[in-house]
């Protein structure tokens, strides 16, 4: 965190149990972040708060911390079974879960609590396992949780904390009819301690945050700051064959060494890996369909600064924390203004600086006049000069891959596209045995 980020609300003054504290210690914390100094003398009282603040602000932090003190200070039902979480914490997306499992890591420690995890993709009878056995707090995602509890491997009954991060997300993604019955399983709102964070409360949130939690109090950061002003915005008008020697040129200019680009479909960010391979420059593409075993391992391999480039659809766009992102390519500007939020705020996280590179084509430009109304801002343009425009090298091949194998299983084909003849089998011919 750079110290201009930070309020002048320490850690000290919150009143944190000593467990907690020895955590905020370990973690480096010594002064809160803006959305940490409104929400957490509300949450540590006891308060539900719906707060909503600039991505790579601390919400995290500030949910973790105040449901741990929430139950430290206050003993478990008694009907609660060894198996049955006190807490449980819903995200939209697997990378976000599994952030939050991380942070919470650091923050419980000391506490004796024991974590848990829930998302599809992978490791699905090691979650259960894990789960049967038993956890005080339980992260995940609506689908899996759901999942696991349909199959009695825990009740609801005895939560004490319910956290809902990245609210608005949820809408977007479906999982709406998801939290509703997860809540409607939960002790009534007067006898737990509810959460809900984002980056933007709408409407149709609010109404969810009053119909599922007692009485919250709503905390907005800078609501008339959309966008921080440590981030640098620039935007180019390439015409639609410019974007990718652009793209190139700006990179290699740039020596942008962790770096996400964002493009609207699948399909083009796995062209544009191929393009970015075939030129020199080492990317892969994480899209919902990237198995979540190599979905973790290119996230680790950017976190380590092993990958310089991630190429992400708006699945990655949030709940990616990845420290020190120096610059994001909106190769294809989002056709929603707030996606435009979610994205460059990966970069500049906790007041750092960084910068965002807009590309206004042919194709997405019509987004342009959403996006600057909403952040309440022009965007500085910059000329696509020729100089920025590199001559390329071809796109390296794609994967051939035929019913999940590799392209050398295939049967060898005939100049003419067909497969080679085969050996006929010898069926015994009439009157014959």
């Amino acid at each position: 965190m750079t110290q201009t980020h930070l309020s002048e609300v320490s850690f000290d003054e919150l009143g944190l149990v000593e467990p907690l504290a020895r955590g905020v210690a370990d973690a480096g914390f010594e002064f809160c972040t803006p959305i940490q100094a409104q929400t957490l003398p509300l949450a540590l009282a006891g308060r539900d708060v719906a707060g909503q603040a600039q991505t790579g602000t601390g919400k995290t932090a500030a949910f973790l911390l105040a449901g741990f003190q929430y139950l430290l200070t206050r003993p478990a039902p008694r009907q609660r079974r060894l198996n049955d979480p006190r807490a449980i914490i819903l995200a939209p997306t697997r990378e976000l879960a599994v952030q939050i499992h991380k942070d919470a890591e650091v923050l419980a420690q000391h506490t004796g609590f024991s974590l848990g995890l829930a998302f599809g993709g992978t490791d699905y009878e090691k979650q259960r396992r894990i789960l049967t056995e038993g956890v005080d707090i339980l992260i995940g995602t609506p689908g899996r949780t759901i999942d696991y509890f349909k199959q009695r491997v825990f009740d609801l009954r005895a939560v004490q904390v319910a956290v809902l991060d990245e609210a608005d997300r949820m809408f977007d993604l479906g999982f709406i009819r998801d939290i509703r019955y997860v809540y409607r399983r939960l002790p009534p709102p007067d006898r737990r301690l509810t959460m809900l964070f984002s980056a933007t409360l709408s409407h149709r949130v609010m109404e969810l945050a009053y119909e599922h939690m007692n009485n919250p109090q709503l905390i907005r950061v800078e609501p008339d700051k959309v966008t921080a002003d440590s981030v640098r915005q620039t935007l180019y008008f390439p015409s639609n064959r410019e974007k990718i020697p652009l793209l190139i040129g700006l990179l290699r200019r740039m020596d942008a060494r962790r770096t996400m680009v964002f493009c609207n479909t699948k399909r083009a960010a796995e062209r544009l890996q191929r393009h970015l391979e075939g030129n020199g420059i080492r990317a892969e593409a994480i899209t919902g369909d990237v198995p979540q075993r190599k979905r973790l391992s290119m996230l680790r391999q950017f976190q380590n600064g092993e990958l310089p480039v991630l190429i992400g659809t708006d699945v990655a766009s949030r709940g990616l924390h990845v420290p020190d992102v120096s610059h994001v390519f909106n190769y294809d500007l989002p056709q929603e203004a707030e996606d435009y939020v979610h994205r460059i705020g990966r970069t500049a996280r906790l007041g750092a600086a960084g910068d965002a590179i807009s590309f206004g084509c042919e194709d997405y430009v019509v987004s342009l006049p959403d996006i600057e109304n909403f952040i309440g801002r022009k965007i500085p343009v910059e000329p696509v000069e020729p100089g920025l425009l590199p001559e390329l090298a071809p796109p390296s091949p794609p994967p051939r891959v035929r019913d999940g194998g590799p392209a050398r299983n295939r049967p060898a084909r005939s100049e003419e596209g067909k497969r080679g003849p085969r050996k006929r089998s010898r069926r015994p011919q009439p009157g014959s045995r």
